[in-house]
């Protein structure tokens, strides 16, 4: 383990004089980290120097929500899944129904592989989109990277995505040096993001020297989208109006790997193992990291006695149109898959396709006045 002349300074205190206070705390990290596990791996740090004290900062500082569990920890480079894996395994099994230690994550990124997702109704499913994050090998995470490594991968980037032609060519648009002019443009576009304000994000690290290093690149339709040095190094989107998932979906695979292409020829991969799939900054998002997600039309359906246990059973979850936390506006909601680990890019995004089908002729059947009690599906 690398030397950290920080973490060594705290090792004149106890495991109990540095063990945090989690006594009033509602998330992942809290309910798994024992005193026993703290003093495991306090003394412990990865080749960059991360500790397990950066590991849970932002779950110390966020307390969390009676009603929805957070994660409460962050890596803070590739290495910080083996180096606290004691932690972390069981945060993994919990957030993701039981995967083990042992488990191994299935990739699939040919889009010939989804079935349908074409016929989407568009007078119900008025958006689709599918979204991802990316780790480049050779690099500190969010959390823990340095200026100089931020800057690093930014040009790393602006270099690939230069290169990109035919329907992914597009341009680069830096966050500080933006004109008034393309950040109106990129805000009516609902592209562009903003300085992190979340306290989960700011107390993980990832707002520092905002808007160093950070920006956008679109491609000429605005149909393919690259956030870079948010909170994973690379968060790719690919979206469009109407219901044509499989289109968006063929997007993302061909765009997706088009990108890794030229970051590999620079000898910087994206980070991936066949336990973890692709690592992220957050535990949560391991796996495919991937979300699939149409906003939806069902003003009847969402009223429903069953509408809870229907999402569930299809593995899906709900969010209002403006993200996390937000109500749905008109009976129109952001439906998604509810996986990320354990199941591939085509079996999530294929949840979506179906399970958003049945649930909008469930929502016709109600229009009518029918009843839809014999169409509630089995838990998938």
């Amino acid at each position: 383990m690398a030397k950290n002349c920080h973490n060594d300074y705290k090792m004149k205190f106890s495991g109990d004089e540095e063990f945090p206070d989690l006594s009033l705390h509602n998330n992942h990290m809290a309910k798994v980290l024992t005193k026993e596990i703290y003093a495991k791996l306090r003394g412990k740090s990865t080749p960059s120097g991360f500790t397990v004290d950066d590991v849970i900062q932002t779950g110390v500082d966020n307390p969390g929500h009676p009603f929805i569990m957070t994660v409460g920890c962050v890596a803070g480079d590739e290495e910080s899944y083996e180096a606290f894996k004691e932690l972390l395994d069981p945060i993994i099994s919990d957030r993701h129904g039981g995967y083990k230690p042992t488990d191994k994550h299935a990739t699939d990124l040919n889009f010939e592989n989804l079935k349908g997702g074409d016929d989407l109704d568009p007078n119900y499913v008025l958006s689709s989109r599918v979204r991802t994050g990316r780790s480049i090998k050779g690099f500190t995470l969010p959390p823990h990277n340095s200026r100089g490594e931020r800057r690093g991968i930014e040009k790393l980037s602006i270099e690939a995505l230069a290169s990109l032609d035919g329907e992914f060519k597009g341009k680069y648009f830096p966050l500080s040096g933006m004109t008034d002019a393309e950040q109106d443009l990129l805000i009516n576009d609902h592209f562009l993001f903003d300085k992190p304000v979340s306290p989960l994000l700011t107390c993980a690290g990832m707002a520092r020297d905002w808007p160093d290093g950070r920006g956008i690149w679109h491609n000429d339709n605005k149909t393919f989208l690259v956030w870079v040095n948010e909170e994973d190094h690379l968060r790719v989107i690919s979206m469009q109006q109407g219901g044509n998932m499989k289109e968006v979906f063929r997007r993302f695979c061909v765009g997706l790997q088009n990108i890794e292409g030229i970051f590999k020829k620079h000898n910087h991969g994206f980070m991936w193992n066949e336990h973890l799939g692709y690592i992220l900054t957050c535990p949560s998002n391991l796996g495919t990291g991937l979300r699939g997600g149409v906003h939806v039309k069902l003003p009847k359906l969402s009223t429903h006695a069953k509408f809870e246990e229907i999402l569930t059973r299809l593995r899906l979850q709900k969010r209002g149109t403006g993200g996390v936390d937000t109500a749905s506006v008109g009976g129109v909601f952001d439906i998604s898959n509810a996986d990320r680990l354990g199941s591939s890019e085509v079996a999530q995004v294929q949840m979506v396709v179906d399970g958003v089908k049945l649930m909008v002729e469930m929502e016709k059947k109600l229009e009518k006045g029918e009843s839809i009690d014999g169409m509630i599906p089995a838990q998938k």
